[in-house]
């Protein structure tokens, strides 16, 4: 059972915000050092915490005041430096960390950043430990005498931790080398930048890497998973065979075929199910994605007798799911996706050294994998708004939204849910009709704007 809906600072991935303001004004970072520095007190007095960031101009500064935070709460603090989200996770489970902290806004704008929480277990912290966390933040954080972000000295990093790191993905998928397979890379000038270039030098093969000179504001920018068309074209441009884009802390891949088609998490899920299934290693040959998942993957799966159930959207909640029906494999239409027999949390870079892997094994190119894969038309809309009321609450918005769902019973979905990083509603209409999709999208979209629009 969960609690999001009681916590006001923690969304689906942590705490987020735009640098500088609240909830990530240096008062409320420093206080969550505390926070977090007493949660994990609570179970051994010599504690150590692992720090990693992305490329934000404001993430060094961020995870200066967090270990100050941290070290005042008698914490011990060590730094992987520039490294994924997964890589903290990996690092805090494999090194005895009893925590592992993220400074990243993932695909978010440069401006944005945010604070990402792992146990010693390498998985993140469950919603009861987050709220406890929280709970003392909010206590605190006004009353805390935060130092001065600039007066601060930078946390030193240790770059052999970023090492351990590469020679877990490579030890993930023994023998994987690329010969004949062309490849581009798009690392959105994120924390991918920061390990592709060893990694896939690693693995050999025609690989070029694109967006790995991040400035501090250049991340995520018209480029990453958050913009797969982007890389799509590049592989067009370059005539090669797939591309690969990461968003700005690599814990999500999207990938584009030979054609330039945009292949998404849903693609990859049918994939890697398949693959895990021939292998004997798709237990219950179950599959665990979301409500946003396409209906054209649930019946591709069909066709091969996995089943699919749906989770609430975030990796939190795919892996809850998972772990309920021991599930080995499951993701998100975004890119998320997890292979808990390998790691503990969505892995971008592990993820695309599954499907070249899955490529170089069968001789086959992604089109040829994902060729049944048919996909009901789809449309998503974001509406922004100045609060997140109970939507069920607002007649003039539920009587639409009912309208949709009997209409479209049959032969489409209507998924309407608040963003968990973001102040949007999010409104996603699939059906057969593209006609009654963008009819009903619409028209529950200006609904909501005319009674919560920002």
């Amino acid at each position: 059972m969960t609690v999001s809906a009681t916590r006001k600072l923690f969304g689906t991935d942590g705490i987020r915000g735009v640098a500088g303001e609240t909830p990530l004004d240096p008062a409320t970072i420093y206080a969550a050092g505390l926070a977090v520095g007493h949660s994990v007190r609570k179970t051994t007095a010599k504690a150590k915490v692992l720090l990693g960031r992305d490329t934000r101009e404001s993430s060094a500064w961020i995870a200066a005041t967090i270990a100050a935070g941290l070290r005042e709460a008698g914490i011990t603090v060590e730094s992987a430096g520039i490294v994924p989200t997964p890589a903290v996770a990996f690092l805090a489970r494999t090194h005895g960390f009893e925590a592992g902290i993220v400074i990243s806004a993932s695909h978010n704008p440069w401006r944005d950043n945010g604070i990402k929480l792992f146990g010693g277990d390498g998985f993140k912290l469950p919603d009861s430990v987050e709220l406890e966390i929280e709970e003392e933040i909010e206590r605190h954080a006004a009353d805390v005498n935060a130092p001065d972000p600039s007066k601060l000295p930078a946390v030193a990093d240790n770059v052999a931790l970023q090492s351990d790191y590469i020679e877990f993905l490579l030890a993930s998928v023994p023998g994987l080398q690329l010969k004949a397979q062309r490849v581009v890379a798009d690392c959105a000038n994120g924390a991918a930048a920061a390990v592709a270039p060893e990694l896939f030098r690693r693995i050999g093969g025609d690989v070029t890497l694109l967006n790995i000179a991040p400035n501090g504001r250049n991340i995520n920018d018209g480029c990453g998973a958050l913009h797969p068309t982007w890389v799509a074209a590049e592989v067009k441009k370059r005539h090669v065979d797939v591309g690969l884009t990461f968003d700005g802390d690599a814990d999500r891949c999207m990938l584009a075929d030979g054609h330039g088609n945009v292949i998404n998490g849903d693609a990859i899920l049918l994939m890697a199910a398949r693959d895990l299934q021939t292998r004997g290693l798709l237990a219950g040959d179950l599959v665990v994605a979301t409500t946003m998942s396409n209906m054209g993957l649930e019946a591709a799966l069909k066709r091969s007798n996995i089943r699919m159930l749906r989770a609430p959207v975030g990796d939190r909640y795919v892996l809850e799911k998972m772990q309920e029906n021991g599930a080995t494999l499951g993701g998100e239409q975004s890119g998320h996706i997890l292979f808990p027999h390998l790691a503990t949390t969505g892995d971008g870079l592990l993820t695309s050294l599954v499907i070249l892997d899955l490529m170089a094994r069968t001789g086959k190119r992604i089109e040829d994998l994902t060729v049944d894969l048919k996909v009901f038309p789809q449309v998503i809309i974001n509406v922004k708004v100045r609060e997140k009321r109970p939507l069920a609450s607002m007649p003039s918005i539920a009587k639409i939204i009912e309208a949709a769902e009997q209409e479209l019973k049959d032969s489409g979905r209507v998924v309407i849910r608040y963003s968990g990083t973001e102040p949007l509603a999010r409104v996603m209409i699939e059906a057969e009709s593209q006609e009654a999709m963008h009819r009903h999208a619409d028209a529950i979209a200006d609904a909501i704007r005319a009674e919560l629009g920002a």
